[in-house]
């Protein structure tokens, strides 16, 4: 047979609440400390990785289109030369 202790069922209550008032604390903490984070990166004019992917991607293209104009420059200059010879 089982009896049930007041004081034991109260600790364990109080204990659940301390918990949940823990983890209540927690969440409020991270979402101002993330709060605060972007709010320093934002003031360090930080780019954001789909602005960075973008800015690489026109790099890309800018690089290739230099490349083609310049064998198409050195082809050019090529038949230049072997129209004097």
């Amino acid at each position: 047979m089982q009896t049930k202790n007041k004081f034991m069922d109260d600790i364990g209550q109080i204990m659940t609440n301390a918990m949940g008032v823990a983890q209540g604390a927690k969440d409020e903490a991270e979402t101002a400390l993330k709060g605060l984070v972007d709010r320093w990166l934002a003031d360090r004019n930080f780019v954001t990785r789909e602005e960075f992917e973008a800015v690489r991607g026109m790099a890309q293209k800018a690089r290739e289109q230099n490349d083609a104009l310049s064998a198409r420059l050195d082809a050019l200059e090529a038949i230049k030369v072997k129209k004097k010879k």
